[in-house]
């Protein structure tokens, strides 16, 4: 793990140096600046951490200032003999907020707690990144192939209303109000079909976005939904899922 310490007061640059690599001599002290002015110009030319152990009163200003004059996204933590400045701290990037003397047990415990956000921070990035490339790699279906008595009749997604499980069978209903059974459950679906396009609002209905037509407000916390060939229950959002149908609308 690579530190910055932005400390004026040698005295306490050093203390914090080697209260650090008592802690934990993976910890490697890249830097150490004591004011605003070198603090900044050394971020403008890219230099980089994985934390910042920041004294808030420096020579030339309150350290404050270094976060208004560069972009800095390095996680803080800050150290000071005040604790006036506690709240305006804790609005950037921090950590954690170090009373000064700092103590071996207070500092063992903001790093702790360092190590933790990153961590989460990092798997959070890598879930992301790996939910976005599978959603940019997978192909959902843009027609339904349907019988029509003895022919088979090719159904484009933007031209179903919604798909409905009725007395165990599977309807597709189309903008012409045609009904075709097909052989997906209402599950096996849900993974056909884009979720841009389609939202499951119950256990029995899957409708597509274009086909609604107004909601209102339904007793119990629920919704309901204005939709040609959808009526009572069926048009009706269950109440788990209407948080993320409102997302959905909102996209």
């Amino acid at each position: 793990m690579k530190a910055i310490i932005i400390e004026d007061e040698k005295l306490s640059a050093e203390h914090l140096s080697n209260l650090l690599k008592r802690i934990d001599a993976s910890i490697e002290i890249i830097a150490n600046f004591d004011s605003v002015k070198k603090s900044v110009e050394a971020f403008q030319k890219g230099i980089k951490a994985d934390v910042l152990f920041c004294d808030i009163h420096l020579a030339d200003g309150l350290s404050f200032d270094i976060f208004t004059k560069t972009a800095i996204d390095t996680p803080v933590i800050f150290t000071t003999a005040y604790d006036e400045y506690a709240i305006k701290a804790f609005k950037l990037n921090s950590v954690d907020y170090l009373l000064k003397p700092i103590g071996h047990e207070d500092l063992n415990l903001a790093i702790d707690k360092l190590k933790k956000i990153t961590q989460h921070q990092q798997i959070n990035v890598f879930e992301n990144i790996a939910n976005a490339y599978q959603q940019l790699q997978k192909q959902y279906k843009n027609r339904f192939m349907v019988k029509m008595g003895d022919n088979i009749v090719s159904i484009k997604s933007e031209e179903i209303l919604h798909f409905i499980a009725e007395d165990g069978i599977t309807l597709l209903i189309t903008n012409t109000k045609k009904r075709y059974s097909i052989d997906y459950t209402l599950d096996q679906i849900e993974n056909l079909i884009s979720p841009d396009l389609f939202f499951r609002i119950n256990r029995k209905v899957i409708i597509n976005i274009n086909s609604i037509q107004k909601v209102s407000a339904y007793f119990n916390s629920r919704l309901k939904i204005n939709t040609d060939l959808l009526e009572d229950e069926s048009a009706i959002v269950s109440r788990e899922r209407v948080s993320d149908f409102k997302s959905w609308l909102d996209k």
